[in-house]
């Protein structure tokens, strides 16, 4: 029987379409507003000349978080699309010919690591086993917990095992507790990438993305992640959401502490809740009055943002060899990069960069004997984004990602666009352009991060990458259902 209470949801990212399934399932009346054409945000696609190209997300980790949001409305991932485990699940550059490639079984894993540092296969076998513990409780437990109280902490798995899950110790110095090899650590540290943070600042609690990674493995969703988009959307609106793209929020007006009206593009409503599954700092400053705001542009300015990038989609009129689905090029000083994105923020010297190509896997997303090619470089957010620094940094990459293919892939593009940190900004009120959201650092992690709950505001909440749990997919996934129990929970109450 559906709940008198009206509820609007800004944003259809995952963040937003998880928080609207689950609200919808308690049978309030969800309204989801999209300011873009399509639904998903960063996990859009476009389609050109044949060539179908995924605009953000491109690992697929974590299956079992997919897994269990689906579970929750009696369905399983192979109701939406083929789940495909990539084998090897991706490659590491380290020079031109000098790469290596992450096998899908864990047994070749060992020998792999073996193969490059005498005794590291037992020393990675302790390695997981820790990195799993971490994983169940942190995926399971911690991860879903709203951070609006240290008392959650005081769960007594969590209290038991708060060694173990290393939340206040350096990942880098984790990493380099267990291997020598240098070309092993940055295969070790690499995860931390899509956390946002510099090694040396993430809690090495996240080595659950090492075993998410390297131990589960690697997918991909045959179709790209629209597929997934699409499950997700499916899901809210069978559930009864009602999603309006094309509808950016305008504002939200708010009588005795509670956000009571909000006005989109073409449509006016009165309301009884909000997820705020949008730009956090944007809904803050542009969609609530001043005295409203959790935080000041200050403590915004204050954080450490996970990067932005500089993105590349191209399509080519062959095909490549020596490129796997994904390939990491570490064939400059990480170190080095990462310094340029966090403590002096500038357009990298000599970036390391990524080279997704999903055509390898899916013959959908290219024409036949043809290449789809997403190239993506991490950057600092903020920096000044024109057209003729894409295309130095556009034939920067080309130059090592020709150099390693040994061939002249610039002479076979049949189509190329760019993204950049504009972008962000114009497509999704991106605070300071950033693409993954706010970093884990080991000050911004758990209750540590913005809050999602408004502190004055009583019935609006916030969802996505800039709080808990963080940055990604699963997370954002995540993210919505806290939010959205959390807000059932309130309106229960009240």
């Amino acid at each position: 029987m559906l709940n008198k209470n009206k509820l609007a949801v800004i944003g259809s990212g995952f963040a937003g379409l998880s928080s609207a399934a689950i609200l919808a399932q308690h049978g309030y009346d969800v309204h989801v507003f999209e300011k873009n054409e399509q639904v998903g945000g960063r996990a859009r696609q476009f389609s050109e000349q044949g060539f179908l190209f995924d605009m953000g997300p491109s690992w697929y980790w974590m299956p079992d978080v997919f897994e269990k949001f689906y579970n929750l409305f009696g369905r399983t991932t192979s109701d939406f699309y083929e789940l495909k485990k990539l084998d090897p699940g991706f490659q590491v550059i380290y020079g031109r010919e000098d790469a290596i490639k992450i096998p899908a079984s864990w047994e070749e894993l060992q020998a792999l690591f073996e193969s490059e540092e005498p005794g590291s296969a037992a020393k990675l076998r302790r390695f997981m086993d820790e990195a799993a513990y971490k994983y169940e409780v942190g995926i399971n437990d911690l991860v879903y917990k709203p951070g609006l109280s240290i008392l959650e902490l005081m769960d007594t798995r969590l209290i038991s095992g708060v060694f173990k899950l290393q939340v206040f110790s350096s990942f880098r110095k984790h990493v380099h507790g267990y291997f020598n090899n240098p070309r092993l650590r940055a295969l070790m540290e690499f995860p931390v990438l899509f956390l946002g943070a510099m090694p040396s600042d993430t809690p090495a609690l996240y080595s659950l993305m090492n075993y998410a990674g390297m131990k589960q493995g690697t997918f991909y969703p045959m179709g790209g992640f629209g597929k997934v988009v699409d499950a997700f959307r499916s899901i809210a609106v069978d559930q009864g959401a009602h999603i309006y793209t094309n509808e950016p929020v305008q504002g939200i007006e708010v009588r005795n502490n509670r956000a009571t009206y909000l006005s989109a593009n073409g449509h006016s409503m009165e309301i009884d809740g909000v997820i705020g599954a949008a730009d956090y700092n944007h809904i803050e400053n542009k969609l609530i009055q001043s005295r409203f705001r959790n935080y000041s542009e200050s403590y915004w300015d204050k954080r450490v943002f996970a990067p932005s990038c500089l993105l590349f989609y191209l399509g080519i009129d062959r095909k490549i060899d020596k490129l796997e689905h994904h390939n990491l090029f570490f064939d400059e000083d990480l170190d080095a990069h990462a310094l340029e994105i966090y403590k002096n923020p500038k357009w990298p010297e000599k970036p390391l960069f990524y080279v997704c190509a999903p055509s390898k896997t899916d013959p959908e997303v290219a024409p036949e004997g043809k290449e789809n090619l997403f190239l993506l470089m991490p950057i600092a957010p903020g920096l000044t984004d024109h057209g003729s620094l894409r295309e130095k940094y556009f034939q920067l990459i080309m130059d090592r990602l020709e150099a390693f293919t040994g061939m002249p892939i610039r002479k076979h593009i049949e189509y190329k666009k760019s993204y950049c940190v504009e972008d962000f900004v114009h497509d999704y009120n991106a605070y300071k352009g950033n693409a993954y959201g706010l970093a884990n650092t080991l000050r911004q992690t758990a209750n540590l991060k913005p809050s999602l709950r408004n502190k004055k505001i009583r019935n609006l909440y916030y969802a996505g990458q800039l709080t808990v749990p963080g940055p990604g997919v699963p997370p954002s996934i995540i993210s919505g259902q806290v939010a959205a129990e959390q807000l059932h929970k309130q309106l229960k109450t009240s």
